[in-house]
């Protein structure tokens, strides 16, 4: 790809994420998200690979309902109570459309259908983009719009999405498609205690966001694509396989590492709120999850190939390490200790 396009893309793309997360009109944060699927989309079809294309088209095409749907709500709203700040949504039926509306954009389950597949057709680079970077604005329309939002709409879509996430992620042997599907299902976790603690949304993003930075930035590494290649990266770089087990495990949430802080923060909240049965559920729906991380581990660290004759080992490689691999990477597993923080912060 041309670095002029690349720069000019990266520049739209952080431009796009700051109009949306600044803005308090509807107008703006709506632009805002614009300028991100246009920012994106050469970043998805660069390869130029069928696949990419398909990848590229799904998602303009998902994209751009999503927003057309978002103006509408923003509409009607404006027009029965004369407002266009986002925290203002009164509407009924404008609370209903933006709910659909994000909910397309973060891909939350039902409206999750395009993003595994998405996923699959873009670089690992892209895939960091759209996993983290790129929910951040929907995340973020979520959390001003909280006290308007169904409750239980969205605890259905919660349960649903952490419920399809791990099932989902089961079958899976491409590496790209299992962390779509965690995505989606950690999607569940920050959606199902918006409407009660909208701050501890943001921050189970922020550490979703960084643990899932490490895994993607890791795999970049070591360019593992497949389950299959899982199995000879502990041939490149020893030390890495080792980390990117216990990242895996603490976006599993086991504790003591990062990854246990915000279920635990959650399953606390829900449970102060009356809603044990609900967190019970949640809890149960995260093993299904535990159970892909676990493979992705175990094929990682504890499996060897099979040695065929015609089987070559991949000797270690001389691609440098990726700075923020390592500051994610520590963050992911280290951060338990500073849950008292956290909790004054939240």
């Amino acid at each position: 790809m041309n670095p002029q396009a690349k720069l000019i893309s990266t520049t739209s793309l952080l431009l796009g994420t700051s109009i949306t997360i600044s803005s308090n009109h509807w107008m703006t944060a709506w632009i805002g998200l614009e300028i991100n699927t246009l920012a994106i989309l050469p970043l998805i079809s660069k390869t130029h690979h069928p696949r990419a294309i398909e990848a590229s088209t799904k998602y303009f095409l998902t994209q751009a309902t999503a927003s057309t749907l978002l103006l509408f709500a923003s509409m009607i709203n404006a027009w029965f109570s004369g407002q266009w700040d986002i925290t203002q949504l009164t509407h009924p039926m404008s609370c209903m459309l933006s709910t659909v509306a994000i909910s397309i954009k973060l891909g939350l389950v039902p409206f999750h259908f395009w993003f595994p597949e998405v996923l699959q057709g873009s670089t690992m680079t892209t895939c960091l983009l759209l996993a983290t970077i790129m929910k951040f604005p929907p995340i973020t329309l979520f959390y001003l719009t909280s006290p308007s939002l169904n409750s239980t709409l969205l605890t259905s879509m919660a349960i649903a999405s952490a419920a399809l996430g791990g099932w989902m992620g089961l079958n899976q042997t491409q590496t790209r498609k299992v962390l779509a599907f965690s995505s989606i299902a950690h999607l569940g976790w920050m959606t199902i205690i918006l409407n009660y603690d909208p701050n501890l949304t943001l921050i189970t993003f922020y550490l979703y966001t960084m643990t899932t930075s490490a895994i993607f930035l890791i795999l970049n590494t070591t360019n593992t694509l497949k389950l299959s290649t899982v199995m000879t990266t502990w041939t490149k770089i020893p030390p890495l396989t080792t980390i990117f087990m216990l990242t895996l495990l603490s976006l599993a949430g086991l504790p003591p590492l990062t990854g246990f802080l915000p279920k635990w923060l959650i399953i606390q909240e829900l449970t102060k709120q009356e809603l044990t049965a609900t967190a019970t559920v949640i809890s149960l729906l995260s093993l299904l999850g535990l159970f892909f991380y676990l493979r992705l581990a175990y094929c990682a660290t504890i499996t060897l190939p099979p040695n065929f004759t015609n089987y070559m080992k991949q000797w270690q490689t001389n691609k440098p390490t990726n700075p923020l691999t390592t500051i994610f990477t520590s963050l992911s597993i280290m951060l338990l200790p500073l849950s008292p923080m956290v909790l004054t912060i939240s």
